[in-house]
């Protein structure tokens, strides 16, 4: 495998989850996944942004640095890659979206102390799908405090990862998920494995799923 570091990401709903997991399975590689879960203020953010964005995404942040430290800085013997499905700069993304500018700025000062510590992934899986798709799965895993997200925020979101990773010409293999079905269909996940066998200068390398 010529990537050590690997992060799949994308919008909510993505499938982002779902492809770190078949990936790690693949490579025999460590996985670390989001624990989204853990994070009280989720369910009341959708409730009510305004109150509950700037201590969601201070939760967020603090669980994400904690768990990234720990599993980047400690050596596996047996498991030389790693896979994760999120990267930490998404803190910052979603913070731009969430938090209004005052709390924004304070934000990003304290992003900005913390993760210079952290290792940048050696490639990024963004998977790009429409607000259509991504409503559909997001109706089809079911988690109650997310039924009721406007496409107009998926939108947001969405936009504000596709610019983020064209200003800073991140090395990106960059994947048309509009037809994803990577646990029905083994041809996706190995366009996938395929696209990660290859050499890339830095920028978006484009592939579509059949």
């Amino acid at each position: 495998m010529k990537y050590q570091y690997i992060t799949v990401e994308g919008n909510i709903g993505a499938g982002k989850t779902t492809l770190a997991h078949l990936l790690s399975k693949k490579l025999n590689s460590r996985l670390i996944l989001e624990e989204f879960a853990d994070n009280p203020f989720l369910p009341k953010f959708y409730e009510n942004p305004q109150q509950y964005a700037f201590p969601l995404e201070l939760f967020f942040m603090a669980e994400r640095y904690k768990q990234l430290k720990d599993m980047l800085h400690t050596k596996d013997m047996f498991q030389h890659v790693t896979v994760s499905d999120y990267l930490f700069t998404k803190c910052l993304l979603f913070a731009k979206v969430n938090l209004p500018e005052e709390e924004f700025r304070l934000y990003q000062k304290l992003f900005d102390i913390i993760h210079q510590q952290l290792m940048f992934p050696d490639i990024l899986i963004y998977l790009h799908a429409p607000v259509q798709k991504l409503q559909q799965n997001i109706k089809r895993r079911n988690r109650e405090y997310e039924q009721a997200i406007p496409d107009e925020y998926l939108f947001n979101i969405q936009e504000t990862y596709t610019s983020y990773i064209k200003q800073h010409n991140i090395k990106t293999i960059f994947i048309d998920a509009s037809n994803a079905d990577f646990l029905g269909n083994e041809k996706h996940l190995n366009i996938v494995l395929e696209a990660l066998e290859k050499d890339y200068d830095g920028g978006q390398h484009y592939f579509s799923l059949p």
